[in-house]
């Protein structure tokens, strides 16, 4: 089968949901990330809380405290990571038993496609738990390397080595949470995109409401109120 007629096998829908998907997917991860002065998220206001960590850190002694709430973040990347892990292995089985796939999945949609279509499908599905991975996995390391340089930060605040240090692990963990907030991100899209094997227009209204879930959550969340209460 030639690419052209391999192309053809898909909608206007079809082509319309996967550009949506992607542009989604980077338009609201830049907006999170860079949101404008007067409608700050969830992932913006935590930056201070974790500047604000480290400046506490430098004050507080015993600091076992700041290592279990560390090792907390850690154990939640490598959780993600594992099991993006399994999906990934998941989704390749399935690539290699394509025609069962298709099968089952002509007898739930009531549609027949050529197995090229279903394995298309499942690739950009395994691009999003692929992507969402090799964020955790970066995350977990940072979260490694902030605990290193919090453990070189002396315990005397007077230290002219403890202000900076404490500085370096706070950007260090920011880092981290970013790429741990990516990969929260790509696993929503991960999901969206496995409505497609229902078709162009399950894809379309998945993604519409991971936009949805996504903006509530960062934008119009009660936790966002939250952080923005100021104490009486």
């Amino acid at each position: 089968m030639q690419w052209i007629d391999r192309i053809s096998l898909f909608s206007a829908f079809d082509f319309a949901g996967l550009a949506i998907l992607f542009v989604s997917w980077l338009t609201i991860g830049w907006v999170i990330e860079n949101p404008p002065s007067k409608l700050r998220s969830v992932s913006s206001l935590m930056v201070f809380y974790r500047r604000e960590w480290m400046r506490q850190f430098i004050l507080r002694d015993p600091r076992i405290y700041d290592a279990q709430i560390l090792s907390n973040l850690r154990q939640g990347t490598a959780f993600f990571a594992s099991a993006t892990m399994i999906a990934i292995g998941g989704g390749l089985a399935l690539i290699g038993n394509a025609e069962q796939l298709t099968n089952v999945a002509s007898e739930l949609t009531l549609m027949s496609y050529p197995t090229f279509v279903w394995e298309i499908k499942l690739i950009v599905m395994l691009f999003f738990v692929a992507n969402a991975f090799l964020k955790f996995v970066w995350a977990h390391r940072l979260f490694g390397y902030a605990a290193v340089i919090m453990s070189a930060v002396p315990v005397d605040p007077s230290d002219p080595h403890c202000a900076p240090r404490a500085e370096k692990a706070a950007e260090i963990g920011i880092s981290a949470a970013r790429g741990y907030n990516r990969g929260l991100r790509s696993i929503y899209f991960g999901l969206a995109a496995a409505a497609w094997l229902g078709g162009g227009f399950a894809l379309l209204c998945a993604i519409v409401v991971t936009n949805f879930i996504i903006w509530r959550r960062e934008f119009a969340s009660v936790s966002r109120m939250a952080l923005l209460r100021e104490p009486r």
